[in-house]
């Protein structure tokens, strides 16, 4: 398979000591959670691609019908020289935006940005050998941290599909949206997927699937936390729980303890106790309303320029422009 240039911005021990300071702060915490960027290893990536090919998971196939609609438009908006893409996992939905700013005849790069090196290597060799002639350079880091470390390639198309932004705190996403806009020069763009609040039992069935695959994808954070802090859970004594939290209009996905059990975590110097039906928070994924969008898209310093939403109404694909701040 092609070779491609991989930036690496994550070493092993600075994940390590990452994941260390999580899992003080989230299980010592009177309400107990992880980040779920932690889902991700090389199982958790191929587990979550999964999860998008399942029936009740509707997100997947509804931005890739924007996309497989407005990806022409995308690239006659923008003219980009540069598309890149946070969080890429495979980019299986990014060829569509791929093919079409190859036939406009602007784009010169691609820079695919993912936590999961196994996964960004595959998908950025895949897209090198698929589209000669297109300079492809994975950044192995976290969108959260390294930003500032995108190579420059103007005009740039920043895409963060997948609805990935909902799994942010309201202030969460307003540092993540600023951050984006700092890294970007006025009149470059960013193309955001977004996931819209909808019927609760169409939700709800999309993160408790009827084959288990989200619940085996939820208790895979157990699992990196045992293989990189040789902690001791038993991921079969923790169920799966997802429910719609109308108030902050988010799904939230819990890990639930089956019974009281007592947990050594040695690479974090840790040992947590968990009472009989307590939960880690793993996820939250909020949904959104447009003028949400467009409210936040302005405060962080975009103009929403295009809004798009699949036939059913269910995912809205924004294009906002960086504007002066």
């Amino acid at each position: 398979m092609t070779e491609v240039d991989l930036d690496h911005h994550r070493s092993g021990d600075a994940v390590t000591a990452e994941l260390r300071a999580d899992v003080v702060a989230g299980l010592t915490a009177a309400r107990k959670w992880l980040p779920p960027k932690w889902f991700y290893d090389a199982d958790g990536s191929e587990l979550f691609e999964k999860i998008t090919q399942l029936p009740e998971y509707y997100p997947t196939r509804s931005e890739r019908e924007v996309l497989a609609a407005h990806a022409g438009d995308v690239a006659k908006l923008t003219d980009a020289h540069t598309l890149v893409e946070l969080g890429s996992g495979s980019s299986e939905k990014t060829r569509l935006l791929l093919d079409a700013l190859t036939a406009h005849g602007t784009l010169e790069a691609f820079v695919p940005l993912d936590v999961s090196e196994s996964a960004l290597a595959e998908a950025a060799e895949a897209i090198s050998k698929d589209y000669p002639g297109l300079a492809v350079r994975g950044v192995v880091g976290d969108f959260t941290q390294h930003l500032n470390l995108l190579p420059d390639g103007q005009p740039r198309v920043v895409a963060f599909l997948g609805g990935t932004i909902g799994n942010f705190l309201p202030a969460e996403r307003a540092v993540f949206l600023r951050s984006v806009r700092e890294v970007l020069d006025e009149g470059e763009w960013l193309l955001l997927g977004t996931d819209l609040v909808k019927d609760p039992r169409i939700l709800e069935r999309a993160y408790d699937d009827a084959a288990g695959v989200t619940a085996e994808f939820d208790k895979n954070v157990l699992r990196v936390v045992n293989a990189r802090l040789g902690a001791n859970f038993d991921v079969d004594e923790f169920e799966h729980v997802s429910y719609w939290d109308a108030e902050n209009e988010w799904i939230e996905m819990r890990l639930r303890a089956r019974r009281e059990l007592t947990v050594e975590i040695p690479g974090a110097d840790l040992t947590v106790r968990f009472a009989e039906g307590e939960h880690i928070r793993t996820e939250i994924s909020a949904k959104f309303r447009p003028r949400g969008v467009e409210t936040e898209l302005a405060a962080a310093g975009f103009a929403l320029e295009h809004w798009w939403t699949d036939s059913q109404q269910r995912f809205g694909v924004s294009l906002a422009k960086s504007v002066r701040g």
